[in-house]
């Protein structure tokens, strides 16, 4: 019989084993504590290794992509795709185009990825990929000539029953549009490889709008069971791409009050909460011209803009942090519990410390990690793949009702593993829900 896991001997070998990967450390650990001592309470899963197993991916792929501006000055830059785990589906992640994107971060979504794939139920593995290409100030010819390029040397390693990549940071419709072309060039196929495309080419309603819809009717599920009415919350909301857009929208049509929104360079204060005109104007500034947050103050005189500031310190009921990863950290808890706030609920990938994460389980609360609430996404992407396979398309009405119903299921799971007393540890909750899919499959399959 195997020797019970430890916690930092466990993590020591991860260390070990990535050096220099801080994102991913951060990730397992996150993972790890929660799980261990639950794995050293079933010996089948320490005597097949499985923990050991699922922070190693299947495979990394690292390639050279070349491409040439409108100048005619060429550029080299770097593609990835890490393959992490297909014991439930074909691999499923999006990609992410931004110059922080390396090995250390691909991993880090993608052991993510694992679990929030296996609480939505539906067949799908994880991946995870990219380049620290900035398609921030390029072109759209710019644009397309490497999306081209990489999709080149992808193309070699997916396919609708393989990997089947989405969109993430940096990559919209228009770079999906891209590389989907491209792939249809270099293979003859319309397949569905790719999700997160027009709808005139096999795309799907609301998956838009999916992420950020997600983490709302998440955070609905939570209020109601710990018996908190949702209508009337303080919302405050970081970034200002499609998660935190869609969260805006989706917690105003269920009557909370949203109070901000940001970017990288500062955040806006709606004092009597943002109004469907102003929502609108954001969506036009951020979604078709990629303009900055700071012009909704230049436009309504009663919002305040903040330079270099986050939103943490506007007092609230809850808090959505959906801009990018390592974004609250320890002091931004402190000042969210100070301040009354109830809930946290994550629209983006890691976006709290552990820092934060063990000031909130340590208060009253209520913390819902990313593998959770913003899995409603790649929820929806696997019904793009499923109606791409039927060759059929559902109705924006349908899709929401199986959005919320996937949103109430992974809350329950949270729930049935995460229950202590009165109060529920969504992390906890949600880290062995989507590891004990995973894992009975791996037993199932034996040693490979």
């Amino acid at each position: 019989m195997p020797q019970p896991l430890q916690l930092e001997q466990f993590m020591q070998l991860v260390r070990q084993r990535n050096p220099h990967e801080p994102e991913f450390h951060q990730a397992v650990e996150e993972v790890a504590e929660s799980l261990i001592p639950f794995i050293n309470q079933h010996p089948r899963y320490l005597e097949h290794r499985i923990l050991e197993r699922m922070c190693e991916p299947d495979r990394a792929i690292l390639f050279r992509v070349t491409w040439e501006d409108d100048a005619g000055e060429i550029h080299v830059n770097r593609g990835y795709r890490v393959q992490f785990n297909n014991s439930i589906g074909p691999y499923k992640g999006g990609l992410r185009f931004h110059p922080t994107v390396n090995l250390s971060v691909l991993k880090f979504l993608g052991f993510e990825q694992t679990f929030k794939n296996s609480l939505t139920d539906l067949p799908m593995g994880a991946g995870k990929g990219g380049s620290d290409f900035n398609p921030k100030g390029k072109s759209d010819r710019e644009v397309m000539r490497f999306c081209q390029a990489f999709m080149s040397e992808l193309y070699h390693y997916i396919g609708e029953n393989v990997d089947i990549p989405a969109g993430d940071i940096g990559v919209g419709g228009r770079e999906i549009a891209y590389l989907f072309g491209q792939y249809k060039r270099l293979t003859h196929e319309f397949a569905g490889v790719l999700t997160g495309k027009a709808l005139e080419y096999g795309g799907s309603l609301v998956r838009l709008e999916a992420t950020g819809y997600g983490v709302v009717y998440f955070l609905k599920n939570m209020l109601e069971f710990h018996r908190m009415e949702t209508t009337g919350r303080r919302c405050v909301i970081s970034g200002s791409g499609n998660v935190a857009i869609f969260a805006a929208e989706k917690a105003m049509q269920l009557g909370m009050r949203v109070l901000t929104l940001s970017d990288s360079g500062g955040f806006v204060h709606f004092k009597k909460g943002l109004t469907a005109e102003q929502l609108a104007f954001i969506k036009q500034l951020k979604m078709l011209h990629r303009g900055r947050i700071s012009a909704v103050a230049e436009k309504y005189p009663e919002v305040e803009y903040h330079s270099g500031e986050k939103p943490w310190g506007i007092p609230c009921d809850a808090a959505l942090p959906c801009a990018t990863q390592n974004e609250l950290d320890e002091n931004d808890a402190k000042t969210l519990i100070a301040h009354g706030c109830q809930a946290v609920c994550e629209g983006a990938n890691m976006p709290c410390t552990k820092a934060a994460i063990d000031l909130f389980l340590a208060s009253a609360v209520l913390y819902a990690p990313g593998k959770a609430s913003n899995a409603g996404g790649v929820a929806v992407s696997g019904l793009e793949m499923s109606q791409n396979s039927q060759r059929l398309s559902w109705s924006r009405e349908e899709l929401d009702a199986m959005l919320r119903t996937i949103m109430r299921k992974i809350h329950d799971k949270c729930v049935r593993y995460g229950q202590e007393g009165e109060r529920v540890n969504y992390l906890k909750g949600a880290n062995i829900a989507g590891f004990v899919k995973v894992a009975d499959a791996m037993v199932a399959f034996g040693v490979m």
